[in-house]
């Protein structure tokens, strides 16, 4: 799907407010509420975007968020990553070029949390090599906002 100047426009108006109303966003872009729907229902369908709720961490008490860089096998890459991808604290999983072949990120209700997982977790899963733990200490942005608005 190649998307226009309209469907940006849309994409921009939800990601402001994914609660705004189809019409609304049809009366500030001067287009009928039906276009509106029909090009969000083809987004969708296209997976160019979903409905999601960002929930922050520490307001649930998840206070601890760890970026994790894995040294791998050779091979054992994938194998590695889908096993990560069943832990309920892990919100991210990529593969990378550089010092690691997986990044994760991960919350944790506390450093016992993460310490458990690095420890228990992370060591029974065969082909790590090396963990890298790097911990949030401070916080300057956090968006899933990327179209200009």
């Amino acid at each position: 799907m190649e998307l226009d100047t309209m469907d940006f426009r849309i994409l921009a108006l939800l990601q402001q407010n994914g609660k705004q109303s189809y019409s609304e966003i049809a009366r500030l872009l001067d287009v009928s509420e039906g276009t509106v729907r029909s090009r969000v229902n083809k987004m969708l369908k296209e997976d160019v975007f979903e409905f999601i709720i960002h929930t922050n961490p520490n307001k649930v008490g998840l206070n601890v968020q760890a970026i994790i860089g894995l040294e791998t096998r050779l091979g054992k890459q994938d194998s590695i990553a889908c096993q990560l991808q069943g832990h309920g604290s892990v919100r991210f999983i990529g593969a990378f070029s550089g010092k690691h072949d997986l990044i994760i990120q991960a919350y944790f209700k506390n450093n016992d949390e993460l310490v458990s997982f690095v420890n228990q977790d992370l060591s029974e899963i065969e082909g790590i090599i090396s963990v890298d733990v790097n911990v949030e200490l401070k916080q300057y942005k956090d968006t899933f906002s990327y179209i200009d608005r």
